[in-house]
């Protein structure tokens, strides 16, 4: 079996009340995902990972160059043919929402607790990465941009 690579950010902001991570619809299926893309030859994984996040949801923010986890899917092509795809996932401490992004007319954003949000993703281990979020950030997220 042939594994295709993307990157993927996981957006959130932290809130007196706990962690909030954002959600945003697929373009075609309509489900809830995290903004995430296909490899590109001149930026890293996680600069990708935050390149998605500000194209498909309009996030700034500060992304870790560090990966909280992997999830498989499989990938619809058109009616006949998918395929698997790995995506690391790297969190991204978001600072802004821009009034206008390239895909804004074409996908909802949900701000939500993490709980609500791995119950609303399809992909089971991608809920359990959502879910792992507030441990890891605790466990002292050492390698965000900008930090040495």
């Amino acid at each position: 079996m042939h594994v295709l690579n993307q990157y993927a950010a996981l957006p959130y902001v932290l809130t007196p009340d706990g962690v909030l991570v954002c959600l945003i619809t697929s373009r075609e299926t309509r489900r809830w995902v995290i903004p995430k893309g296909w490899p590109k030859s001149k930026l890293t994984p996680y600069e990708l990972a935050e390149l998605e996040a500000r194209e498909e949801a309009g996030l700034i923010g500060t992304i870790s160059r560090e990966s909280i986890g992997t999830y498989t899917y499989r990938k619809r092509l058109h009616m006949f043919a998918h395929v698997t795809c790995r995506i690391t996932v790297f969190p991204l401490l978001v600072d802004s929402n821009r009034l206008k992004w390239p895909e804004k007319k074409e996908r909802k954003l949900a701000w939500v607790a993490p709980r609500k949000a791995a119950k609303r993703v399809a992909e089971e281990e991608l809920s359990e990465l959502i879910l792992a979020l507030p441990r890891w950030l605790e466990g002292g997220a050492r390698s965000l941009t900008g930090a040495a």
